[in-house]
């Protein structure tokens, strides 16, 4: 018994009725990657709610941007590396706003043993001194790593700042895991090299 279900057009074929203004063929490419795209945004936002943001904006943006899709890779690589970017970028804001309240409110602790050991470890190296010189050291770390190679800067970025495993890097990125160690030893060795060239043990 044959079925009358039609059958659902390639990515390709979605994204060319898409472009024309089908915006069922466009829901055809929403339905079958928005489980994929959640899973990552959750697994780098740790935040169900921001998930959902993240995949939403990405499917915006896939939209608005079809007619410059070139197909060059797939429609999920794409997709992928969009949400990705978005996950990253909300992260990073959520770290930085983050990191200004938590170095104000040590500021302010009289108790160190009211801070947990890392503000006990903060008065063993000189308290607001010792904040400081570490405050300075990360910005050159960071400074460090924007002058990594796009590639490079990615991968280290995934692992050192937003804690994602060698597999986790390997399947945003499309490479494999021994690539990803590859960039990564070689990431670490230029930031190392950059910061003695600048005298920071």
């Amino acid at each position: 018994m044959t079925s009358n279900k039609p059958e659902e057009p390639s990515d390709h074929e979605a994204i060319e009725r898409a472009r024309g203004g089908d915006h069922a063929a466009f829901k055809v490419l929403v339905v079958r990657y928005q489980g994929r795209a959640m899973r990552l945004a959750q697994r780098v936002l740790k935040d169900d709610e921001k998930a959902r943001d993240a995949v939403q904006e990405a499917f915006l943006k896939v939209y608005r941007s079809l007619d410059r899709f070139e197909g060059r890779s797939s429609f999920y690589t794409w997709l992928y590396r969009l949400v990705l970017n978005l996950c990253l970028d909300m992260r990073r804001r959520d770290r930085s706003d983050r990191e200004v309240e938590w170095t104000e409110e040590r500021a302010h602790l009289a108790d160190p043993a009211d801070a947990g050991p890392g503000a006990s470890l903060e008065a063993a190296d000189g308290g607001p001194a010792g904040a400081l010189e570490r405050a300075e050291i990360r910005e050159r770390v960071a400074a460090a790593i924007e002058q990594l190679p796009d590639i490079q800067r990615e991968t280290l970025i995934l692992r050192e700042v937003d804690g994602l495993s060698y597999q986790e890097i390997a399947d945003a990125l499309e490479i494999s895991k021994g690539t990803v160690m590859s960039r990564l030893h070689y990431a670490r060795k230029k930031v190392a090299t950059i910061l003695e060239l600048e005298g920071v043990a």
